[in-house]
């Protein structure tokens, strides 16, 4: 049997100022993780020089890599390349604004491989009242709507199995539901209580009109694709194999 393994995404866009910090709090984590651990970046078209310290930083750690975005694409199909390019047993995911701490990770790893997805519940959040407010509006919102049992579907650190990861429909606005797109294929979801930080150094790329409209727009969509999303495990079968002659002319 293979060895468990972990790949964390980080989505980068425009935290040069984060960046040192972040890896000196992510290798604590890595000292610590029960499993082999991969830190894989994925640059979402930065244009502050995030690219050149990523390259730096990977060409210095070995268990650090990259993959680089032509342009800016959002944040949802920076995780989904992320997923599609990680090779590992479970698939990580963390914001690298140092507002969550690498470390609260250690406390995922007793729940797997029980759950398909820990997801985290941002405790005693050091936000604007702006941000908290938004979120908290579109998190009741989304609760209403598609009833999924998540207190905090978009707190930036999760693991998830990667079978199930990398079954997820794609779509923009994806991030916002990565709990519910696990609980779709019938993969169960434990919920932990995590840290949260003030945001260590640049600004939040996020405003109170996409907080907002984003999330209700998006959860239309998700409950049109939820209707229609087909899922089925097989029991038994049979495949007969063919055969092929070939004939001497």
């Amino acid at each position: 049997m293979e060895a468990t393994s972990l790949t964390i995404l980080v989505p980068v866009y425009n935290e040069i100022e984060c960046l040192d910090r972040f890896c000196e709090s992510m290798d604590a984590f890595l000292q610590q993780s029960p499993m082999p651990t991969q830190v894989l970046f994925v640059n979402d078209g930065s244009t502050d020089g995030s690219l050149k310290k990523i390259k730096e930083i990977c060409s210095l750690k070995p268990n650090y890599s990259f993959i680089s975005f032509d342009r800016n694409y959002g944040l949802s199909t920076a995780i989904k390349a992320g997923i599609d390019a990680a090779d590992s047993t479970y698939i990580g995911y963390i914001d690298s604004d140092l507002q969550t701490s690498p470390l609260d990770f250690l406390f995922y790893f007793e729940h797997l491989p029980g759950y398909q997805m820990v997801n985290g519940i941002r405790a005693r959040r050091k936000d604007t009242f702006v941000k908290k407010m938004s979120s908290k509006i579109a998190n009741n919102f989304r609760r209403l709507m598609i009833n999924d049992g998540i207190q905090d579907t978009c707190c930036p650190l999760k693991i998830m199995e990667a079978t199930y990861a990398k079954r997820i429909p794609f779509f923009d606005g994806m991030h916002r539901f990565l709990p519910a797109l696990i609980k779709l294929q019938n993969g169960r979801v434990k919920q932990l209580p995590v840290q949260h930080f003030e945001r260590y150094a640049g600004t939040a790329k996020y405003h109170l009109f996409n907080r907002l409209w984003g999330p209700l727009n998006d959860t239309f969509a998700f409950r049109w694709m939820r209707k229609r999303y087909i899922n089925y495990s097989i029991a038994e079968h049979a495949v007969a194999q063919t055969t092929q002659t070939h004939e001497q002319v």
